[in-house]
């Protein structure tokens, strides 16, 4: 039985390591948040379920193509395998620092044989010194553990806890950054096809209208000027696909380095299929404290610093370890090694407590504080950049949509300036300025229209990136393809029109 007194300190240490050096974490709250976005027409609210998982958001987009690099770029892009190696390594620390929380068992085992010498230091002058040569042979089970007094061990546990949340939080905003840049890439590349073609169509029409021009002057109907003038038109005409072909090339070399293939082997053939955005819930500014995993890992690194400070607090109290803790057998002969007299055992305390250190306990408690500070600060400027990028996002598409639909009419109207122009030409009512100007103005109006269309889908990749991802789970399910989640269309808020 325990003694009264050794009873009541022991009583004393478990009270003691039940508490935690440094204080608890509270997350703190984030910068005011509005009650709702700054919405324009056609955008409506809805009520988007957070707690789904929010996978692959491309393919609300219907292309197929889309859908296998994004496949290949998730198992072979090189920055998710570093994003997953990291994890990796943050679960492995965090196993590491659990284990501090159990005793530390070793099993030891030695065999010599050794020889004495006779001339060695005297420890007792009435005895005489002989030389000896015999055999020692040792089996032990060694034990150790820290009594976690000030809670230092719990608060290592909880930072590494945190850090590899953060971890699983970096690898998912990783994945979420890797698929918005591939989706970025390809719908560039994909609108470029799109300006290709309207490029192409206006050079064989500037060439038709080269062919007829050319025929009127050999008849001696028009001047020289005129076949000059639309000669030039064409040869500029023709340069501008150059460029643009420069930029496909660029495009596609970006989509092959993100799936992970060497750009000279990698080639994607010319699609001119239209693709339209997928209506996007909006839900409230606060759903980006849920959604977005760049703002779960600031968090996560706010909790992690928080309980680094208990880590540097604990420095202030003692350190009490039960070590050495010893069981096993020595003896000289094997044959008596499991005898009762070759038993051995050790039972030891130790204690350690700083006593001056010159403030350097106390500068580490500055500092980790100082650390967690930082986090917080981080933090708000995560979530201030996050209500950024969603509001313009959001005013963005909105101002797209009207725009595009400007462009329509703007295209159809060049369409009719040029047919009215050239049939006043052929007639004699017209110089042939007037025909090369119209032809013109229908190449950008329509070069317009495409890149309007590239850009529509460029910004709503930009508001899927900033709201945190796919918002209703897999897009296959009952009535995402139109934007909306499973269990009722009244979950839909997108840019199908106001209510």
């Amino acid at each position: 039985m325990l003694r009264p007194g050794a009873a009541g300190a022991l009583a004393a240490c478990m009270l003691l390591a039940a508490c935690a050096a440094g204080p608890d974490y509270q997350r703190p709250a984030p910068p005011e948040l509005p009650v709702s976005w700054r919405l324009e027409a056609p955008w409506r609210t809805g009520t988007p379920r957070d707690t789904d998982a929010k996978g692959a958001w491309w393919q609300r987009y219907g292309d197929t193509q889309l859908d296998a690099l994004m496949r290949k770029a998730m198992t072979d892009n090189a920055t998710l395998a570093v994003a997953a190696a990291r994890l990796a390594q943050a679960r492995a620390t965090l196993d590491s620092a659990g284990a501090a929380q159990y005793p530390q068992l070793g099993l030891g085992a030695r065999g010599s044989r050794l020889r004495i010498s006779a001339n060695r230091p005297l420890t007792n002058y009435n005895s005489v010194n002989q030389s000896t040569v015999q055999n020692d042979m040792q089996l032990t089970l060694n034990a150790s553990y820290e009594i976690d007094l000030a809670g230092r061990v719990r608060r290592g546990v909880e930072a590494a806890s945190a850090s590899a949340e953060q971890s699983a939080a970096d690898l998912a905003n990783t994945r979420l950054l890797v698929t918005a840049e591939l989706a970025n890439a390809y719908f560039n590349l994909r609108a470029t096809d799109i300006e290709l073609d309207v490029v192409n169509r206006s050079i064989a029409l500037q060439r038709r209208a080269l062919e007829l021009v050319t025929a009127r002057h050999d008849l001696g109907a028009v001047s020289g000027l005129d076949v000059a003038q639309q000669q030039a038109l064409v040869e500029n005409t023709l340069t501008q696909v150059d460029l643009l072909k420069r930029q496909r090339a660029q495009y596609q070399d970006a989509i092959a380095t993100l799936v992970g293939t060497p750009a000279p082997a990698f080639e994607l053939a010319v699609d001119l299929r239209p693709i339209e955005p997928p209506p996007i819930p909006l839900g409230v500014p606060s759903d980006l404290l849920e959604r977005r995993p760049d703002v779960a890992a600031a968090e996560r690194a706010m909790a992690a610093a928080n309980a680094q400070i208990g880590v540097a607090t604990a420095a202030f109290y003692p350190s009490i370890s039960l070590s050495p803790v010893a069981f096993g057998v020595d003896s000289n002969r094997m044959a008596l090694l499991f005898d009762a007299p070759s038993v051995l055992w050790s039972v030891g305390v130790s204690a350690t407590q700083v006593l001056f250190d010159g403030g350097r306990v106390r500068a580490g408690v500055d500092f980790a504080q100082a650390g967690y500070e930082a986090t917080v600060a981080s933090y708000r400027r995560v979530v201030l950049g996050a209500m950024q990028e969603a509001q313009d996002g959001i005013s963005g598409l909105a101002a797209l949509q009207r725009a595009t639909a400007q462009s329509d009419s703007a295209v159809a109207a060049s369409r009719r300036v040029l047919d009215m122009a050239a049939a006043r030409y052929e007639g004699g009512a017209a110089n042939f300025l007037d025909v090369i100007t119209a032809q013109q103005a229908l190449l950008n109006t329509e070069r317009q229209a495409a890149q309007l269309r590239g850009q529509q889908l460029l910004v709503s990749v930009f508001l899927v990136k900033a709201l945190g991802g796919d918002w209703c789970g897999t897009p296959g399910a009952s009535g995402t393809q139109s934007g909306g989640c499973p269990g009722g269309a009244e979950r839909v808020a997108g840019n199908e029109g106001p209510r």
